[in-house]
């Protein structure tokens, strides 16, 4: 049974794997899978503590999590996709349909 620092060591990792690549990345599509890297090191710290302190209320919190996480994405590739239909790119350096 592995004990709960391995999961907080674990998590800690998969979020900064995320962070570095919302700060490195230019592509939308990697931006967004960056997020969902954030989002899930979140859930794994949800139920490693839930696991930990023997009840659901983690894991029923992580289930929300998941859903507003997929509707997240949904709606990130949407505007992606009308993005890319509008300039042909999905490199967010070059999309500048919100300035003046």
């Amino acid at each position: 049974m592995t004990d709960l620092f391995s999961y907080l060591i674990i998590s800690a990792v998969i979020f900064t794997i995320g962070a570095y690549g919302i700060i490195t990345q230019r592509s939308g599509i990697k931006i967004l899978m960056s997020i969902e890297l954030m989002l899930n090191s979140a859930n794994l710290n949800l139920v490693a503590f839930s696991s930990f302190n023997g009840n659901a209320s983690g894991q029923v919190f992580a289930l929300f999590s998941i859903a507003i996480a997929a509707a997240e994405a949904a709606i990130g590739f949407a505007i992606l996709v009308a993005l890319f239909r509008a300039r042909d790119t999905i490199n967010l350096d070059n999309i500048n349909i919100l300035r003046w």
